[in-house]
């Protein structure tokens, strides 16, 4: 082992959800029976337990709804990544995932500016899905002109 916590270990199920974010896609559950989505992926719907669930790609929209600031972690590689903002965010599609905010793809390191709320857009770091506050119109306008 290369010392690298942070990294998934795919298995037969979970190999179409990490080959997705390789590419760049966020991939949800739905169930056909109850219609509901839900993330981290399974077998079966949480909700109802069918086991008629599909691959769907997520808008990469959410809202924050929860984080923290880590200011302290021993395991690698997170002691080089100290502050870090570790959140849970909902995805446009309903459900809840844990992740990363991150800045324009680097950490946010405790960035005041969060809010719960707060509007997210879905990147990846080493097909890894973190999220990202969502410009303003504005910064939007700031960044085509750079």
């Amino acid at each position: 082992m290369d010392g690298r916590l942070d990294l998934p270990e795919p298995d037969a199920f979970t190999r179409t959800y990490w080959d997705a974010a390789a590419e760049g896609r966020l991939l949800i559950r739905r169930c056909g029976a109850c219609g509901r989505a839900h993330h981290y992926p399974r077998e079966f719907c949480p909700h109802c337990w069918s086991e008629d669930v599909t691959w769907e790609t997520a808008s990469g929209r959410a809202t924050l709804y929860t984080w923290s600031v880590v200011h302290r972690n021993d395991l690698p590689p997170f002691s080089d990544r100290v502050p870090y903002v570790a959140a849970v965010v909902e995805l446009a599609e309903g459900p809840r995932m844990m992740t990363e905010i991150v800045e324009g793809g680097d950490r946010v390191g405790g960035n005041p500016e969060l809010s719960a709320g707060a509007d997210l857009e879905v990147t990846f770091r080493e097909g890894i899905p973190v999220f990202r506050v969502t410009p303003t119109p504005s910064a939007k306008a700031r960044e085509r002109r750079k």
